[in-house]
């Protein structure tokens, strides 16, 4: 096969401290190259570096095998040397071009723009817009013709499978949805490679291999490349023809995806023991609680409809439930950022109950201070190091000796070694992978001391192993800080590992509740498969 990316003896450091080491491999024209690794093995750097994002490496090259026209920028494929070039007829010659030398700068724009890259966590989408507004947008930023690019746009949201969401405002999708707009935006360049990064590590199951779906086909249709990142083999072995295994910012094998997979898995071990949690007295009553809102395509909607249920403390209780169940919402209300339109949700704070529907100071504002939210969608300050982001980014002034102390104790509790913890407190977000700026948020909830946490999908972007670090960093924070936690989750196995009781909802409603394996046990075949659960014995 004929390369078109060589990656040579590439290293990367940040303060001093080794992230990529060494790196050597090639990605062959049209071939789909998969990078598994667990959090923090370099995947999301090693992948910005072979794009040209943010800072050059340490030492090493980048070199993109293309042809180019001599008459315009046109750069395409090692395939089309010879050929007459598309948009001027000048004949096309070989080049190789080294992305992150200085005199390149040029040239490494024109790789660019026949390169996309999806990001992680952010579905980069101008959300007051419609789908085909923001697919419009992105053929306005190539140059598009205008006059032909409405049909383009409506042949790249087919493409996708989302002509039926064709005028949709871009915030009202689902996931997936948005997912897949992103996808269609990123086709618009006509790449001939593109990186997609844990492109479905914040999806339930089903959409997942949906998203994977339209990769795939999208490759093929586009005679297109591809470098996918993920910690879940699942995404390997469906997308990828070769791949990578990163470990500590190491390549430790390169072959076929089975191999590398099983490599991957060899010390996928959970041998960490717990004790049940003895839970103590009601901490939160929720009584009949209702949210409804009114939709223009489908009139009222309640989001939640009539929800009672109580949490105790030290409890670890999960809500459960397929996509637009009404998790996330009745998580929000929980948490005070949604005011329900109906009902009470009852909070204990030392020896007072406060209702967290009624505003103000006395009520709402004063429980809120006591409970901690992680959303899906967390974010850090970006200009702050992580001890920053921990202490005075959110309001807690210490001396400097106390804050590491504090800090490096936390990070221990979101599944950091005292010495990652030590390593990683100077650094800066980007510096971090997407699994450890998401155990540092975990962190920044825990510092505050909340009487109550609630973990909106806690393990959306999280390898197998560091899955387990979390899972036990969890049932470590109940134990020693009688930390009461609520999980909102379709990750069937976790909920199963980590909660005494779970809440499934179906269409708004709690249709059942429990202790966890006798509510699992009566998931339909569908929840299974679009949660992730496994059948229960």
């Amino acid at each position: 096969m004929t390369p078109l990316i060589t990656v040579k003896d590439l290293c990367m450091e940040f303060n001093g401290t080794a992230v990529l080491k060494n790196i050597n491999f090639e990605v062959a024209e049209g071939e789909t190259v998969g990078i598994i690794g667990r959090s923090g093995a370099g995947k999301t750097v090693l992948m910005h570096l072979m794009r040209g994002v943010d800072l050059p490496p340490t030492h090493g090259a980048i070199i993109y095998h293309v042809v180019t026209c001599c008459k315009c920028d046109y750069i395409g494929v090692p395939s089309e040397a010879g050929n007459p070039c598309p948009v001027c007829g000048e004949e096309l010659e070989p080049a190789d071009i080294d992305l992150w030398a200085d005199e390149n700068a040029t040239l490494k724009r024109r790789v660019m723009r026949r390169t996309a890259i999806m990001f992680q966590r952010t579905f980069a989408l101008y959300g007051d817009d419609r789908v085909i507004e923001n697919v419009l947008r992105a053929l306005d930023d190539i140059g598009y013709p205008s006059e032909k690019a409405i049909s383009r746009a409506a042949d790249l949201i087919d493409q996708v499978r989302l002509s039926h969401r064709m005028m949709h405002i871009a915030r009202d999708l689902s996931g997936g949805e948005k997912q897949r707009v992103v996808l269609a935006r990123q086709l618009a360049k006509n790449p001939f490679m593109l990186f997609a990064d844990e492109p479905t590590g914040t999806l339930d199951p089903e959409t997942a291999t949906l998203v994977h779906r339209m990769l795939i086909e999208s490759a093929r249709t586009n005679d297109m490349g591809m470098v996918v990142t993920s910690h879940f083999s699942n995404v390997i072995k469906d997308v990828a023809d070769r791949a990578i295994l990163l470990e500590e910012g190491e390549i430790k094998v390169i072959g076929a995806p089975e191999e590398v997979i099983g490599r991957f898995m060899e010390n996928y071990s959970d041998a960490e023991q717990h004790q049940a949690g003895e839970v103590g007295e009601k901490i939160l009553i929720a009584r009949d609680v209702v949210k409804r809102y009114l939709s223009v395509d489908r009139g009222v909607v309640r989001a939640v409809n009539t929800v009672s249920f109580d949490v105790s403390e030290k409890e670890i209780f999960g809500i459960i439930g397929k996509s637009g169940a009404g998790k996330t919402t009745l998580s929000r209300i929980i948490s005070g950022i949604l005011e329900p339109t109906s009902g009470e949700m009852n909070v204990r704070i030392g020896e007072d109950w406060i209702d967290m529907t009624k505003p103000g100071i006395e009520n709402r504002g004063r429980a809120k201070g006591y409970i901690g939210l992680l959303h899906q969608e967390y974010d850090l300050y970006p200009h702050r190091t992580v001890l920053d982001n921990l202490t005075d980014a959110i309001g807690l002034e210490f001396p400097k000796e106390l804050a590491m102390r504090k800090a490096i104790i936390t990070l221990g509790m979101a599944g950091f070694t005292p010495e990652k913890s030590k390593e990683i407190l100077d650094r800066y977000p980007n510096q971090l992978s997407e699994g450890e700026k998401h155990r540092v948020a975990l962190a920044q909830v825990l510092i505050r001391e909340p009487l109550l946490v609630v973990l909106d999908e806690p393990t959306g972007t999280m390898d197998p192993i560091t899955k387990i670090d979390v899972k036990h960093s969890i049932l470590h924070a109940r134990e020693e800080m009688d930390e009461t936690f609520i999980v909102v989750s379709h990750d069937m196995d976790f909920v199963r590992d980590i909660c005494d009781r779970i809440a499934l909802m179906r269409g708004g409603k709690i249709i059942r509740l429990g202790p966890t394996e006798e509510v699992l046990a009566h998931l339909t075949d569908e929840e299974r498969m679009v949660m992730g659960g496994s059948e229960v014995s």
